[in-house]
């Protein structure tokens, strides 16, 4: 009977451990999701800041923008923006989309 009693509540135990973990798998799974979308944001900002650089200080297609051309005080996007997974950004040339070093953020 003793045995019955400890086997009960180990499996109560497991299945109580199993659910937490399937719970904290499914809030990192939102939190990452989360981080996705506003980095995504970002970077159409920045893509619209370059397109508005480029058009303002009549720029060809292939130069890059500067931090400083785009973000600051009298700029198109007063602070830079921050990946909130701590991705870095690439603002890449005026032709192309800017990039985030997080693998699944993009534009």
């Amino acid at each position: 009977m003793e045995i019955m009693i400890v086997v009960a509540i180990s499996v109560l135990l497991a299945s109580m451990a199993i659910a937490s973990l399937v719970q904290a798998r499914k809030k990192i799974q939102r939190v990452k999701n989360a981080q996705r979308v506003a980095c995504s944001r970002n970077l159409k900002d920045i893509e619209g800041a370059k397109i508005e650089w480029a058009l303002t200080m009549r720029k060809t297609d292939a130069e890059v923008p500067a931090d400083t051309d785009l973000f600051g005080p009298g700029k198109t996007i007063r602070d830079k923006p921050l990946c909130p997974a701590s991705g870095n950004y690439d603002l890449k040339a005026v032709s192309e989309k800017p990039t985030c070093t997080v693998p699944d953020h993009a534009l």
